[in-house]
Parts: structure tokens; sequence; C-alpha cells
């Protein structure tokens, strides 16, 4: 029984370019009570390495969250797969604006103790018990609302290339830091205002409501689909777009754009951009906005330092990365002294 990737991301990546595979890019959760965990992980495993899904999906006891790409010719079959576990059935597929075949390079399935890191330790705490959702529509009307308090539930360097029209866009590195932002809002804005959110995909935005019915608050709505849907729906049935810039998204695309405008600039030297990358120094890997002007000049890096480590040996590189782990709890994302024009 193979519950793992028998091919490299390289040796995917090649079979993807030979090929020319087409592939969709999507993404879905649910929030649902999960009795085992890790026998639901096994078997999504085993299904979808027969259709040739990629992507990185998470699993606990409180549901699913999933962003990965299908083969063109699949989807059907991997839609089948979905409709037949009962849970999933009928669930709303995200489907990205945007394909990119190498979106993703390995199916990795990991069990979490939560689909989201909130922070709350409150065994009272309900997450089925949501606020309304709004499809694009409704979800316009109600952000132009005078009672409305609008708040983009994302991490700082989601916001800082796209967002909704009056939005408020906390500062913060994690969600957890964003219920503390709600709380903020609640004392400042009082009980009886519409509380309006949105993220990405949905995920993020449907914790938080339930978080907001928790405190008593009546008036709770979120975007349906997050930003990805409402693209969208706004495409399709020609509606007015209030979301400016780009979507980051969680795959090697880093960024959907939705708007023409571009809300960001270059970290380095200050001109409008809004191109994610990642440091080119293994061993930095920050995440920061960088022109095609400055890549060029600092050679993919965020500052002297790194490209001066990208130009030693090999194993030199490897003996700085050593012990160390790229992630945000070393590296903050878009969070560093070295980047001049970063707005924080």
């Amino acid at each position: 029984m193979q519950l793992y990737n028998k091919l490299s991301a390289e040796e995917r990546a090649q079979i993807i370019d030979k090929n020319s595979q087409e592939r969709i890019t999507l993404s879905f959760y649910k929030y649902f009570n999960l009795g085992n965990p890790s026998l639901f992980r096994d078997h999504l495993f085993i299904i979808w390495s027969k259709i040739d899904v990629l992507g990185r999906i998470y699993i606990a006891k409180e549901g699913i969250n999933a962003q990965l790409s299908v083969p063109k010719e699949s989807l059907d079959r991997f839609k089948k797969s979905i409709s037949e576990i009962v849970p999933l059935k009928n669930i709303r597929l995200n489907i990205a604006l945007e394909h990119y075949s190498k979106s993703f390079l390995k199916l990795t399935i990991k069990i979490r103790e939560k689909i989201v890191a909130d922070g709350l330790d409150d065994l009272s705490f309900d997450v089925t018990k949501i606020g309304e959702h709004l499809d694009a529509q409704k979800f316009n009307q109600m952000l132009n609302h005078r009672n409305t308090v609008c708040i983009d539930m994302r991490n700082h360097y989601e916001s800082e290339i796209g967002y909704f029209k009056g939005a408020i866009k906390p500062d913060v590195d994690t969600f957890r830091e964003s219920l503390k932002t709600i709380d903020k809002e609640l004392e400042k804005n009082g009980k009886e205002k519409n509380y309006l959110m949105y993220c990405t995909g949905g995920i993020r935005c449907e914790k938080a409501s339930a978080y907001l019915k928790h405190k008593g608050i009546k008036n709770v709505f979120q975007l349906e689909g997050g930003i990805i849907e409402y693209a969208r729906q706004v495409k399709e049935g020609e509606l007015e777009n209030n979301f400016l810039g780009k979507n980051f998204v969680f795959d090697k695309r880093m960024g959907e754009r939705i708007s023409d405008e571009i809300v960001s600039n270059c970290h380095q030297c200050g001109n409008p951009c809004d191109t994610h990358v990642n440091c080119a120094n293994e061993s930095c890997h920050l995440l920061f906005i960088q022109c095609n002007e400055c890549k060029e000049k600092m050679n993919s890096c965020c500052s002297k330092e790194c490209i001066d480590t990208i130009e030693l040996s090999y194993d030199k590189q490897k003996s700085l990365r050593r012990g160390k782990r790229n992630s945000h709890k070393i590296f903050k994302k878009g969070r560093s002294n070295k980047l001049k024009f970063k707005i924080n």
C-alpha cells in the first residue's frame, strides 16, 4: 500500500514538462467532526495518488483544508472521489482563475491539531455556528453599507498586494493575531455593526465568523468562497469589482491578478510592484516583493549579505543552513530591516 510520494519534486516537474500536462489548480475546505484523522488521511492518499493529485492538505478533528492540483483529464474522477465521501459531498471547489501546471509537485497530507491555528482554548467555542455566507453581489452591497465594518482575515504579506476597498487590514503574521484585531474592533465599534469578513478561500473568515457569533454578535457575514470565488463570480456575472490588486495564493504562483491596480511596492527600490519572491539564499528564504530590475541587480536576493552567501560553494552554503528550518518561526515573511521600502 503506497502512502508516500515515489517521485521527487524535480522528477515530477520533469514529467509535467515532458508531457506538457495541463493541470487544474483548486482549493476547498470543510469544518466537520472527524473521529479518526489518521484513517481519513490514509484513505485520501490512496485514492488521490491513483489520479495524480498533487497538493498540500491539512486534516484535523475539526475538518479538512486543501490546496491542490489535478490533471485536467482527471478532474471528473477527482470530483467523483469527493462526492463519495459523505462529509465532503456537494462541497464547493474554488477553481483558480489562472492555472500553473507546477503549482504543486508533491501530494502532502498532514494531520494537524486544527486546520486553521487559532490559539483558542475554549471548549464552548463551536466552529460550526457561523455567520451568513454572501455571494459576490451581496458582498458588494454589504461592503458599501454605511453600518459595515469589513475586516481582512489574512496576514500582512497577503493584504499588502491586494484588498477590498475600505477594508481593515491587520498588520499580523498569524490568524490568531487577527482574532485579537476582531476584539479591538468590537471594543471600538460595538456589537450593532455589520461585521463583514473575507480571506483567500473562505476558511479563515468562516472560523472568524464563528468567533464573532461566540462573542454574541448578531450581524456577522462572510464572503462565500473567499476572494477566489468572488473573482470568478465578478468575471462571469460582469459585476462591479471592489477588489484592488492581486490575491496572494499558497502555491508556486504566489499571486493571482484580480484587478489591474498595483497597490504595493518593491521592497528594495520602492517602485510599484506586486510580485512576491523568496530570497535565493536558501539559508534566508525570506518572502518579499521584488521588481525585475532589483531581481537582476540583487541576483534574486534580499540583501548584499545574501548575495555574498550564494556566491559561496554549495558545501559552505549547506553548512550555514544546518539546523535551520525555513519557516515563519525563524524567517518572518516580509519582515526584515534589510527591506528599505517594506511598509509595516
